[in-house]
């Protein structure tokens, strides 16, 4: 069946996750993170995803700001910066975080082509809302889905099924990109056509399914499709 909707992950896909780190690197008042912003920055992504799935296996579920802060505490102390006020300066930051450069242009190429287009994300609604605002692509998002309305973390098949819920559509007429190798393999595990944005050039997760395509950024989504 052809393509009617397109969904796309938020956080490392539409989402710089690193900016925040990067942005505060900036501040002299911080002056121990210039040299190890990088290295927070992918302890902070790296135990944010790995605390989501612990919590979904142990049936422990919590909001995904919770585990925000949660692998940022890891990764300050894993760099000995254990400063109350960088640690609200970084959590201020990442939720106003950046669209990669794309992103924009993208969302309103698959509008103008009478896509329905949403974001499928572990955030929390309100962590969303703060985002999509401060990124000003509301226009271009028929939806905003977020993980807490089935209170478990992806790759969960009761996630993708919020999309089949909200758009009536079935699960081969869905696209879903995501820059997150495992949440594409699992999305397709579960039926949707996939793209993994792999902006690293990392290998491929070996898992129980795997991507329809890979692209090094979003620009050629549109295209794509």
């Amino acid at each position: 069946m052809p393509i009617t909707t397109c969904v796309f992950d938020a956080y490392g896909t539409l989402f710089d996750v690193n900016a925040a780190a990067a942005e505060a690197a900036k501040d002299p008042a911080y002056p121990g993170l210039a040299a190890v912003w990088p290295a927070l920055a992918s302890d902070w992504r790296r135990k944010q995803l790995e605390y989501t799935w612990l919590r979904a296996v142990a049936d422990r579920h919590c909001d995904f700001w919770q585990v925000t802060q949660d692998g940022l505490d890891w990764a300050l102390e894993a760099q000995g910066l254990e400063d109350p006020a960088l640690r609200a300066r970084l959590l201020a930051l990442y939720r106003h975080l950046p669209t990669y450069p794309e992103v924009p242009a993208m969302l309103a190429s698959l509008k103008a082509r009478g896509l329905a287009t949403a974001i499928l994300s572990n955030g929390s609604p309100d962590m969303l809302g703060a985002a999509v605002a401060s990124a000003g692509i509301a226009k271009q998002l028929d939806a905003v889905l977020s993980v807490e309305s089935v209170g478990i973390f992806k790759p969960h098949a009761r996630v993708y099924d919020l999309v089949g819920t909200h758009f009536g559509c079935a699960a081969d007429q869905v696209l879903f990109v995501s820059a997150n190798g495992w949440d594409a393999a699992g999305a397709a595990g579960y039926g949707f056509r996939t793209i993994w944005v792999n902006r690293a050039g990392a290998p491929l997760d070996r898992l129980y399914a795997q991507p329809h395509h890979t692209l090094p950024d979003l620009a050629p989504v549109p295209e794509l499709v």
